[in-house]
């Protein structure tokens, strides 16, 4: 069952409109989203493991969240880890994200 979508102007510069799936969900707007995980990460195997194309995070919410987490917190779960490859082995097979559609 498709969840119901609706728009939110984004909370960062309230200016782009954000489509939301949840209430639950933080509305921010690509282009904020990609300055707040565009910073220096100074561990060089995890600076290798978020080398990705740039258009990844741009169509990605899941990859930038991932970033985010890391940047803020310096560690990402085995869990986290595992998802992130996973995604991002699909992403660059082709595979559609757009499941509930």
């Amino acid at each position: 069952m498709a969840r119901p979508k609706f728009k939110q102007k984004c909370v960062m510069c309230k200016e782009d409109w954000v489509i939301m799936m949840s209430r639950n969900q933080f509305p921010i707007c690509v282009k904020c989203h990609m300055k707040q995980i565009d910073k220096e990460i100074k561990d060089s195997k995890m600076k290798k493991f978020f080398d990705i194309p740039q258009k990844f995070y741009e169509e990605n919410t899941f990859l930038r969240n991932i970033k985010q987490a890391y940047i803020r917190f310096d560690k990402l779960s085995e869990k986290q880890v595992e998802a992130f490859k996973k995604t991002v082995k699909e992403m660059k097979e082709g595979k559609s994200e757009k499941k509930d559609e």
